[in-house]
């Protein structure tokens, strides 16, 4: 079976150091904020303006007014601070964010990343602040899909779609294997129990190596 969102979620953030200032991009990214390790100091900061927020509330506690990036609601914490978002980008652009999880559209075997697209459909990631973070943040880790809904793979030999950035991509976690970029390409880590390595390549679109 594969992983949950939530099990990927937490298996990143598993991997986290105590003392890093994390980002969390849109999407699965966010939900590490609900799994950071007992008695591991992680500040977690926001585009919009926050910095050492905690884990989503729970029903019937949010406030509207603390949100994240992705306009979820998170919850205050005694290490929680607020600024302008100039001020967070310039964190961002100042090189202080030891790690920023993003998800992606596709990932390049040579760290490529692409989480953008030009299309009609609304639903289509805008660039956003995902070109600043790729750029300023010290290590970036994926989270996402291994597959389109269509089945096709987003990790690739060469990006097709627009790169947000050029070999930035550090790891990538999928719902089914943990993936290191490096300079031989992508490097299998772990995969979820009962799969095989040629499995994972049938759905990959660039060569696995062993770890």
């Amino acid at each position: 079976m594969p992983w949950t969102r939530e099990q990927m979620a937490e298996r990143a953030a598993s991997e986290l150091r105590d003392g890093f200032y994390v980002n969390l991009g849109i999407g699965i990214p966010t939900l590490v904020s609900n799994y950071i390790p007992d008695g591991m100091t992680v500040q977690l900061q926001s585009e919009n303006g926050m910095l050492g927020f905690g884990p989503f509330p729970y029903e019937g506690e949010e406030d509207p007014d603390l949100i994240n990036a992705g306009k979820q609601t998170v919850t205050e914490l005694p290490t929680t601070s607020y600024f302008s978002s100039a001020d967070s980008f310039a964190m961002i652009r100042g090189g202080h964010i030891d790690l920023s999880i993003l998800g992606a559209m596709q990932v390049a075997e040579n760290g490529d990343l692409a989480n953008w697209a030009r299309s009609d459909d609304d639903n289509a990631p805008a660039i956003g602040g995902a070109m600043d973070l790729a750029a300023g943040a010290k290590r970036i880790w994926i989270v996402m899909e291994h597959n389109t809904r269509g089945g096709e793979p987003r990790l690739l030999k060469r990006c097709t779609y627009p790169l947000t950035a050029a070999g930035c991509v550090k790891r990538v976690y999928t719902e089914l294997a943990v993936i290191d970029v490096t300079e031989s390409g992508f490097v299998v880590s772990d995969m979820v129990p009962g799969l095989t390595l040629d499995e994972l390549q049938e759905r990959t679109g660039a060569s696995l190596h062993r770890a």
